[in-house]
């Protein structure tokens, strides 16, 4: 399985926008690391990085903004690169629905950026490898009693308020949740997973002189996952809380199920699709495979932070537009790339919790 690189990559000039975010950083190193020559477009969004973001990144570094089309056009022009991973995005449901006209902007127009730019080359890249996002499954596949696969609408506001969770037909009949397989048709249930799947139309049908490789990741976490941005990344927010003395507190009935994915094995799977054969045009999951309670997952935090488990509670609050069951089948990319996640929940919790410490040490 990979892990690293390959040789073909080495000399190989990569740009990677979002560059020095949670995995872009990681994904540099990786490909750094497997003699590739690596570019990083970046805004340094401070609501991720802080004020004064302290980075340790090979290659080159340029700030700008994938809204700025003369600055990507300038760094196109300067980098020539065969390969393009295109990671930078807004992110985060909440918060989209707040900002609708941000999300739209960054994540549709700055790929119709990218695009345009590298179409504009002499010699335009190779493959572009887009970070997508399991968003655009809406609520995934779900089984109905007769056995038969269905696509949910998004749940019903007034139903949750009354403290119903359970994803239903349109009979009121619960439905069994199931992995959902990269072939069910999308159905986004927020902004930020309509955002993401316009990047992926736009790859698709905007003719070009490279293939695309499109890679829907579930949630990913690990160290280096922002604990100062409220609107990602769940396990880092309750590993945040959990140290400032703050009680967990757990949406719904703590019955929302997600397939937790450890940053360095979607870092793996970026690199083995830089130059795996026969892939380009295709959709795939990136994730474990197996399911894991918001509830259970808060439980562990506290665990390995020596508290008591009464430091969470279920309070029965909720988000529209939330998932309930989010869990990947990942059966074509096990099948297609030389890829397997290594890293299990539980022990990814322990690393995440003790990168937590030491940030926390450093910065007493």
């Amino acid at each position: 399985m990979t892990s690293a690189g390959s040789p073909a990559l080495t000399g190989t000039r990569v740009l990677i926008t979002g560059g020095a975010g949670f995995i872009g950083s990681r994904l540099a190193k990786a490909l750094d690391a497997a003699g590739a020559s690596v570019t990083l477009y970046d805004n340094l969004l401070e609501q991720v990085h802080g004020p004064s973001p302290v980075l340790d990144l090979p290659g080159t570094l340029i700030v700008g903004d994938i809204r700025d089309r003369q600055k990507l056009d300038e760094v196109l022009r300067a980098t020539a690169p065969e390969l393009v991973i295109h990671l930078a995005a807004d992110t985060g449901t909440g918060q989209s629905a707040d900002e609708p006209g941000r999300y739209a902007e960054v994540n549709v127009v700055g790929t119709a950026n990218l695009i345009e730019g590298m179409k504009a080359l002499p010699t335009p890249p190779r493959r572009v490898l887009l970070a997508a996002t399991r968003a655009v499954y809406g609520e995934g596949a779900y089984r109905g009693a007769g056995g038969q696969i269905a696509i949910p609408a998004p749940r019903d506001t007034a139903a949750m308020a009354a403290g119903i969770f359970d994803v239903r037909d349109e009979s009121g009949t619960v439905l069994s949740p199931v992995p959902t397989p990269v072939g069910l048709p999308p159905a986004p249930g927020s902004v930020y997973g309509s955002t993401k799947l316009m990047q992926e139309y736009l790859l698709q049908q905007t003719p070009a002189p490279w293939d695309h490789v499109i890679l829907r990741l579930q949630n990913v976490y690990g160290p280096g996952q922002s604990l100062r941005n409220p609107y990602t990344g769940v396990l880092s927010i309750f590993t945040s809380q959990a140290m400032r003395g703050e009680s967990i507190g757990v949406y719904e009935d703590g019955e929302i199920y997600r397939d937790f994915v450890f940053v360095d094995d979607v870092v793996a799977a970026f690199v083995a699709a830089c130059d795996a054969p026969a892939i380009g045009g295709r959709i795939f999951n990136i994730g474990t495979g197996e399911p894991l309670s918001i509830l259970a997952a808060a439980r562990w935090i506290l665990e390995e932070l020596d508290m008591p488990a009464s430091r969470c509670s279920v309070n029965g609050k909720f988000r529209p537009g939330d998932i309930r069951y989010a869990v990947a089948d990942i059966a074509d990319t096990l099948a297609a790339l030389p890829w397997a996640p290594q890293v299990t929940p539980r022990e990814g919790v322990r690393r995440l919790v003790d990168w937590a410490k030491e940030q926390a040490s450093i910065t007493a």
